[in-house]
């Protein structure tokens, strides 16, 4: 079987992507900031295959070749490693560079390995639609929507800006390269933790379930965890898949989210008021055609919401519900 590797390999969607790597049958070199934290090392480890035929390497993104040893000999490589976080004292050090640089120097990896194929690319969403165009019930976000880098900057949106100034600079590098390469823009991704630390989207639900006031008066697209980890590996494995997929199962506002939990565990104490007086933010549609052509079957919102209380409860993040 073939060799690939995966960047940021402890984090939340790589992490899933390494576990459906191994089960394929792959060897995948994976690339970590830190191998002697068990943290970021242990649950890695416990993989089914993971003592055959994983290979953990230590590799910074902000240290230029520091990628050349993962890269080497892969045939495929899975570039997830970006910080992932919503306030930030300051955006260029902790958000935008790692993304950024990050991103261009595991590509000159790859321009330096004649044997990798192919890469793909996690981006996000929030590289497609931050531009200031409305969105609406009847409007369709699809991957043919760029966000726009001032709109970002202007709103101080900067993980936002990470995240778009990152792929287009992908995108410019393998043009001018000849790399074959492949983005995957997930929304908020939810859905089990294979990590023992919380990461930011499952925060979101998290915050909900253990005592917040109220909900954000925010609207975003949600996916399944394991649904984006497969497209990420479809993407690799299907000789005819190009350029962009949005990966997004439902669009809700964090009401509607609120209400399913509250559906799903009626002992639990929600949320009923939203953290502004304003209008809610609307919903929007984003297209699942190029995401369903790739083969990618998506798990229904509320099952994924599920998961993700499941799993944050096995992990002990959840308060235990006070008696009424």
């Amino acid at each position: 079987m073939k060799t690939v590797c995966v960047t940021g390999a402890s984090g939340y969607i790589a992490s899933w992507i390494v576990k459906f790597l191994l089960r394929r049958g792959y060897t995948v070199k994976a690339s970590v900031r830190d191998t002697s934290d068990p943290n970021k090392t242990q649950h890695l480890l416990a993989l089914d295959g993971a003592k055959e035929r994983l290979h953990l390497i230590k590799a910074n993104l902000l240290e230029e070749g520091s990628f050349d040893a993962v890269v080497d000999g892969c045939d495929g490589v899975f570039h997830t490693a970006s910080p992932f976080f919503l306030s930030t004292t300051d955006p260029e050090a902790e958000l935008i560079n790692p993304a950024l640089k990050g991103t261009l120097n595991v590509l000159r990896s790859c321009a330096k390995t004649p044997t990798v194929k192919r890469v793909v690319l996690t981006s996000s969403i929030v590289a497609v639609f931050a531009n200031g165009k409305p969105r609406t019930p009847e409007v369709v976000v699809d991957e043919t929507w760029w966000s726009d880098p001032l709109f970002c900057r202007q709103m101080q949106q900067w993980y936002m800006l990470s995240k778009t100034l990152a792929e287009e600079a992908a995108w410019k590098f393998v043009k001018e390269k000849g790399i074959d390469m492949v983005a995957i823009n997930p929304a908020m991704v939810i859905g089990p933790l294979l990590q023992p630390t919380l990461n930011t989207s499952s925060a979101a639900i998290l915050n909900l379930i253990n005592g917040a006031e109220a909900y954000p008066n925010v609207t975003s697209g949600w996916v399944n965890v394991k649904d984006v980890a497969n497209a990420h590996i479809l993407a690799f494995e299907n000789p005819s898949a190009n350029g962009r997929y949005c990966m997004v199962e439902s669009v809700a506002h964090f009401s509607e989210i609120a209400n399913i939990l509250r559906g799903l565990y009626p002992t639990f104490r929600l949320p009923e008021k939203c953290a502004d007086d304003k209008p809610f933010v609307p919903t929007y549609q984003v297209s699942k055609e190029r995401a369903k052509s790739l083969g990618v079957e998506f798990t229904p919102l509320e099952e994924s919401i599920k998961e993700t209380v499941e799993s944050l409860e096995e992990k002990n993040f959840v308060k235990p519900t006070p008696a009424i």
